[in-house]
């Protein structure tokens, strides 16, 4: 999928081209964005724009943002992926059109749980739903580009093993898991799909010991989020992924 296996996981309003290119001499991959593509979603992000000071990706056209965001880092050496939310499948094929054609990874976000964006149905919403996100996660791969579905663990009435099983069979690629504090939940989901999908982890991930210790859960790769602009942090989770993976070989 993408070497070292180590990922930038996306911070909103934070995570783009400039971004990714920065983390580029560490990290594999890099999942630009989040980024809200229809009406509702859009809206949600300006609320929490006023009502909390927070960053957000607002374009006039994020189909058009995504398009060159991802052109800038046509040359990088960094596998590329873009998250995304929306209330309604048909924007998420619009984006995996465009992730198709540079060759990245769409990310379906059915992991955040501010409440402006619950209520209008995405992030956690989206996840507790699973119904909703196969067909979310089925509209993403008709398009052939890599499916990435990020999630959150320990969202209450969630199985996340059977829920990856269902989206693994909807045509996902990609399980990227915010472990929170459940980092067994890691070995859960491998146990429940195989080799089916690819399974990061991420969450509290800063150096080797916390690298090592999704891995030994049989995770197939990490991501950094916060700290993924501390080169220091990046090189040390960097070096422990491929330490391990050359240690006990894939």
């Amino acid at each position: 999928m993408f070497e070292p296996r180590l990922a930038l996981a996306s911070l909103s309003g934070e995570s783009d081209a400039d971004w990714a290119a920065a983390g580029a001499d560490w990290a594999g991959a890099a999942f630009l964005g989040g980024i809200c593509l229809d009406e509702p979603s859009r809206r949600a992000a300006e609320e929490m724009v006023d009502a909390r000071d927070r960053d957000e990706f607002l374009p006039d056209d994020p189909f058009e943002f995504i398009d060159t965001e991802l052109a800038a880092l046509s040359d990088a050496p960094i596998r590329t992926g873009f998250n995304v939310r929306s209330t309604t499948p048909e924007p998420i094929a619009r984006a995996g059109k465009i992730c198709a054609a540079h060759d990245s990874i769409i990310e379906v976000n059915a992991h955040c749980r501010q409440a402006e964006l619950c209520s209008v149905g995405c992030g956690e919403t989206l996840l507790a739903n699973t119904d909703r996100l196969v067909t979310a996660v089925r509209s993403a791969a008709e398009t052939n580009a890599v499916v990435s579905v990020k999630v959150r663990a320990e969202v209450p009435g969630v199985d996340l093993p059977v829920t990856a099983k269902r989206v693994a069979a909807a045509g996902a690629d990609v399980l990227h898991v915010d472990a929170m504090d459940s980092e067994r939940v890691i070995a859960e989901i491998g146990a429940a799909v195989g080799t089916s999908l690819f399974v990061i982890a991420n969450n509290g991930i800063r150096d080797r010991e916390t690298a090592f210790e999704y891995l030994r859960y049989g995770a197939d790769a990490v991501s950094v989020g916060r700290p993924s602009d501390r080169p220091t942090v990046l090189e040390a989770v960097s070096t422990a992924v491929e330490t391990w993976f050359q240690e006990q070989p894939v």
